[in-house]
């Protein structure tokens, strides 16, 4: 079992021994989803901390979503859970970069498209190739293709 599922096991017990009800059942669904992703395929095959790290960023993602869904539907009571079950699982994911942090790297990616001969909205997908890896885990994709296209606008 890699670390990071070894943890979430183990907060699990915790969790359940404290009778966290919150944090059991968010750590429960996020395992159950790591099982899911481990048995999907022909084989069944154990993820690493990166892969399980993916699966985490990716329920994170869908509690966030789910929050304002239900705060646009005018449920504050299950967007405040669904906050806080995204809450719980940010703590096992790599801190998020700032606002700055990432407008410095895209700023550089740019700069360093440009100078390779991309230029303008068609550079996109140069500037996310450079962007991407440097901001792995890190800042949220959709978040990292507004910031390109703002400064590839000008």
């Amino acid at each position: 079992m890699t670390t990071l599922k070894a943890r979430l096991q183990d907060d699990l017990n915790a969790a359940i021994r404290e009778r966290d009800e919150l944090r059991s059942s968010t750590l429960r669904l996020t395992l159950t989803a790591i099982t899911k992703e481990e048995v999907a395929g022909t084989t069944k095959r154990e993820l690493s901390d990166d892969e399980v790290q993916k699966v985490i960023a990716r329920e994170a993602k869908k509690r966030r979503e789910a929050a304002e869904a239900f705060a646009q539907g005018g449920r504050a009571e299950s967007a405040e859970r669904e906050q806080a079950e995204g809450v719980i699982l940010d703590a096992y994911l790599p801190k998020q970069l700032s606002d700055d942090e990432l407008e410095q790297i895209v700023a550089a990616a740019v700069a360093e498209a440009a100078g390779a001969g991309a230029e303008g909205p068609r550079a996109m997908g140069a500037v996310m190739k450079i962007v991407n890896p440097k901001v792995a885990g890190q800042a949220e994709g959709g978040r990292v293709a507004a910031l390109v296209k703002k400064l590839l606008a000008g």
